[in-house]
Order: structure tokens, then C-alpha cells, then sequence
């Protein structure tokens, strides 16, 4: 079998494919229409950031059986062509932890102590020992946004410079935010109460310019702000304006909305108060060998032995037990998500039942799907198949499951309740056919939905007009409705409508749906195609 290296990876990365008895060619920097004329002799192709695995590659890659990403992120690969066409798409999430959040901490002291312009100052033949006076960090008090993975890893690094460590993040149990050993608070008031603000959520189309006027407003003059996490959750124009003002004093990127920068794609680079590096978080030798045994490992088992580890689109079960609940699967990561997408507050308990004939079946897979589903919608490229049920137990999120032989309505039901901090939610899913996902229950509300995809989920009052008004404004907003499907919930005269749509709703359009007379409210989902 062939493996091709696309990107730049750790010499040992090679060494272990090569040594595991495949034949491995590096070619590296490779254009797309050269890419996409050899990838028909490969079987596994890795990559890193650089490497754009686009559907027509993937229709060229007529061997190909895995890809694999030496690092976290996969927004340059094209998962649902890669599924479609049985490609395994694994990463290695849990590679560079460590080195991203010491880098953050760098940013910050060299924010504190004016390191980068100090430096640039005696290359220019200067020494203007005044001009470049700086602050501890001692005492200080570090805000943190997302307070996962790598931010609990900064936060522990902080405390041990003595900082006090505040947090926002929605979506972490409050007893787990406690064992870290920091303050929970809402986003402008830890904009308010920190000195320095450190960024570390991934982004999704939810927080999407999370971090824009109002928050760099209402931090302190003498703030300073650090993002090594994804481009476009914070807002540039506003950060630049914020920075040229005055209004902060100091910032620190790692990421951008648009890679590669330069000073045509943002000002940010003309400001003194402003300084950067080019997506070097992740960039230590130790990690970068750590990703490349990772997915090298992962890879060669895979190949060689049929395993399946940190897969992003395939569970670890065998061809068997796939051929028999393999549409259960995409169900459970469908509710999983749309869970998510619809629940207030941290994930404290997931109940799921199983009923009717998937109680002779081996639910186990259905349940780590689900709870896939559940985390990707925050933590994105992060969460997979294989880490999912660990993510849970580090969150403390208690997971029940349980089986009746009687299923009601359907030959098989998958039930499932989520408490959170702020209420509960249930869901309930069937299989049609033989691979037709159908969500048939949302609370109170019973329908016959397909939960895949882009849609928009409204609460309505049950008038008419309602829907008449509803397509016309989805309509002039550019969307066009695929399906839609009404639940109806007698006493209270109210429904929820649920809409297939043929690309996402923007927030623009969702605040017009919302203005809408009879609209209770709506949500905007993307759910797994």
C-alpha cells in the first residue's frame, strides 16, 4: 500500500509509516492539478494545514482510504465527499495541547513587558530603556474564554505565576470549572473585571465575531487581549479601532480570520500597541513530532490492520455491527448535535433509552455518536469518535443508558433526555427504511423530520399566515426551503415548525424571521449532512 505526505511533517512520522511496511513518497507543495493527477495511486494520503482536500480530489482519489491530519483542524478537508465515498478521516487531537497554551502565556508576558518592540527598537540602533516600561503579571487577574483543553492547561500555568484566573464558558459543569480552580462569570463582565484576556474556543457559526465592539469596550484601558485559538471569533475591524483609540492597551494574535496576513488584509500590523505571530501555536518541535507518531500510528493501523482511532466520520465498530445499526449512528450524531444547538446552559446528564429491536443490538457506538454530535457544535474538529465518551467523563456529564422492549409507534426508538444547568431537553429518533433518519419527537412536540443539514427550527403561534410569511421571508433572504414539517402542541395553541433548507440561515435573516409577527422564536441549526 502508498502513502502520500502532502505537507511538511516530522521526520519520524515517515520512519513509522515506512518501518510498518508501507511505501511512503513525500512530495510536498504540491498545486491542486498535481495533487489531483497522482492521488489515484494512493491509499493514504497525509496532510497538515496546507494540503486542500477538496471534493474533486477526492473524486479523483479512486485507492484512497484514508486521510489523516497531522494536527487538530480539518476545515481543508471536505469530510462529507470523504464519507460518501467510504474515506476514513482520522486527526490527532490531543497532539499540541500543551504547546498551544504555552504559547499563549508567551504572548501575554511579552504583551506585559513590550518584548517584540523593545527588541525591534535595539535592532533599529536604539536604546530607549524608557520607553518600554512594563507591568507584572503577578497578582493580575487573567480572563479566559473557553476554558477547555488548552485553557484549562493556561489557566494552570497562571496560577502558577500567581494570577487570578476568571472564565467564561457556557458550556463547561460548574463542578468541573470549580476542580480547575476558577471563577465563572459572564462575557462582558470578565471584559470588565480582567487585565489580561486570553481566547481559547474554537470557532463555530455560532460565535463567529463573539468578540467585537461591545467587549473591547467594556475592558479596562489598561487591558491587554490575546487570541491563539481560530481567526474570526474575535472581530479585527473592532479590535484595530479599539487599539488605535486607546481604548485597550495592547494585543496579541496567533490566529486571523484570513491566513496568510499581511498589512493589505489588516491594519492590525501598522499598530505599536499590536503584536503577532503566523499561526506558531502549535509550531514546537515536540508537538509537531507528537502529531506526526500520532497520526503515522493511526494511519499504519488502519491500513495494515483495519483500526479505526480518532476517526472524525467513522465509528470504531466492525463491518458487522455497522451493516446492522449503521443508520442508528448518523441518527444519534444528528440528535446529538441538534441537542446542543437547541440546550441553554452546561451538559450535566444524558439519559438515552433505546427500544424495540436495538435492545438485541450493540447500542454502545449509538451512544458515543451521540455524544460526538453533542460536542461538535463547541469543540469542532476536536471531538471524535474515539474521544467523545472521555470528553464527557473530564466534563463530569453523567451518561445513563437503558432499554425497553416496547417501542410505541416504531419498530425501533431512540430516546434521549439532556439536563443542563439551566432546564432539560428530549429528543426521540427513528430509522425508516432502511436508512432514513427521522426525528419524531422535540419536547412536547410530536413530527416527522430530517434532522440533516442546514435548517431553521421557529416556535410560532398556531394562526394562520404564520407559514405564508415565514417562506416569503426565507425567500427574499436567498433561501430556499426543502422540506418542512409542523408539531403542534394542543394546549398551549403553539407550534414549532422545522425547516430544510438549502444553505445555512445567516443571523441577518434569523433577526428578520424573528421580527416576524406570531414568531415566538427560531434557531438557525446545521446539523450533519
Amino acid at each position: 500500500m502508498k502513502v502520500l505526505i502532502s505537507d511538511n511533517l516530522a521526520p519520524i512520522g515517515e520512519k513509522i509509516l515506512t518501518e510498518a511496511g508501507l511505501k511512503v513518497d513525500v512530495n510536498t507543495g504540491l498545486p491542486p492539478e498535481e495533487l489531483k493527477a497522482i492521488i489515484p495511486d494512493y491509499d493514504g494520503l497525509v496532510i497538515r494545514s496546507a494540503t486542500k482536500v477538496r471534493e474533486d480530489i477526492i473524486e479523483a482519489a479512486t485507492r484512497l482510504k484514508v486521510v489523516g491530519r497531522a494536527g487538530i483542524g480539518l476545515d481543508n478537508v471536505d469530510i462529507p465527499a470523504a464519507s460518501e465515498k467510504g474515506i476514513v478521516v482520522m486527526n490527532a487531537p490531543d497532539g499540541n495541547a500543551t504547546t498551544a497554551a504555552e504559547h499563549a502565556i508567551a504572548m501575554m508576558m511579552s504583551l506585559a513587558r513590550n518584548i517584540p518592540q523593545a527588541t525591534a527598537s535595539m535592532k533599529a540602533g536604539k536604546w530607549e530603556k524608557k520607553s518600554f516600561s512594563g507591568r507584572e503579571v503577578t497578582g493580575k487577574t487573567l480572563g479566559i474564554v473557553g476554558i477547555g483543553r488548552i485553557g484549562s492547561i493556561v489557566a494552570n500555568r497562571a496560577q502558577g505565576l500567581q494570577m487570578k484566573v476568571i472564565a467564561y464558558d457556557p458550556f463547561m459543569p460548574e463542578e468541573l470549572i470549580e476542580k480547575i480552580g476558577v471563577e465563572r462569570m459572564e462575557l462582558l463582565e470578565l471584559a470588565q473585571r480582567a487585565d489580561f484576556i486570553s481566547v481559547h474556543t474554537p470557532l463555530t457559526k455560532d460565535n463567529h465575531h463573539l468578540l467585537s465592539t461591545e467587549f473591547f469596550a467594556a475592558m479596562k484601558e489598561d487591558g491587554m487581549f490575546i487570541d491563539c485559538a481560530r481567526g474570526g471569533v474575535l472581530d479585527e475591524e473592532a479590535l484595530y479601532h479599539a487599539l488605535k483609540e486607546n481604548q485597550i492597551a495592547g494585543a496579541a494574535l496567533d490566529v486571523f480570520e484570513k491566513e496568510p496576513t499581511t498589512l493589505e488584509t489588516t491594519p492590525l500590523l501598522s499598530l505599536n500597541n499590536f503584536i503577532c505571530t503566523p499561526h506558531l501555536g502549535a509550531s514546537t518541535s515536540e508537538a509537531q513530532e507528537n502529531v506526526a507518531v500520532a497520526i503515522a500510528e493511526q494511519m499504519a493501523d488502519y491500513l495494515l490492520k483495519g483500526t479505526v482511532r480518532n476517526a472524525v466520520n467513522v465509528p470504531s465498530v466492525s463491518d458487522d455491527v455497522l451493516a446492522k445499526i449503521g443508520p442508528f449512528i448518523t441518527l444519534g450524531e444528528m440528535l446529538g448535535s441538534l441537542h446542543m444547538q437547541i440546550a441553554r446552559g452546561g451538559v450535566k446528564e444524558v439519559d438515552i433509552e433505546y427500544s424495540g429491536d436495538l435492545t438485541d443490538q450493540d447500542t454502545g457506538p449509538v451512544t458515543v455518536a451521540f455524544l460526538k454530535g453533542l460536542f461538535t457544535p463547541i469543540l469542532q474538529d476536536a471531538v471524535n469518535y474515539v474521544n467523545a465518551p472521555i470528553i464527557a467523563r473530564d466534563r463530569g456529564i453523567r451518561v445513563v443508558e437503558s432499554r425497553t422492549s416496547q417501542a410505541a409507534d416504531f419498530t425501533s426508538l431512540i430516546r434521549v433526555r439532556v439536563t443542563t444547568s439551566q432546564g432539560e431537553n428530549m429528543l426521540a429518533g427513528t430509522v425508516f427504511g432502511a436508512r432514513e433518519p427521522r426525528l419524531v419527537r422535540l419536547n412536547s412536540f410530536r413530527l416527522e423530520a430530517l434532522p440533516a443539514g442546514p435548517m431553521l427550527l421557529v416556535y410560532n403561534k398556531n394562526v394562520p399566515g404564520v407559514i405564508g410569511a415565514l417562506g416569503t421571508t426565507l425567500g427574499q433572504g436567498g433561501v430556499n426551503i426543502s422540506n418542512m414539517v409542523v408539531g403542534r402542541e394542543e394546549e398551549s395553541r403553539q407550534n414549532i415548525i422545522l425547516i430544510n433548507t438549502d444553505r445555512p440561515v445567516t443571523k441577518e435573516l434569523l433577526n428578520r424571521v424573528l421580527e416576524l409577527d406570531k414568531i415566538d422564536d427560531a434557531l438557525a441549526l446545521e446539523l450533519p449532512a
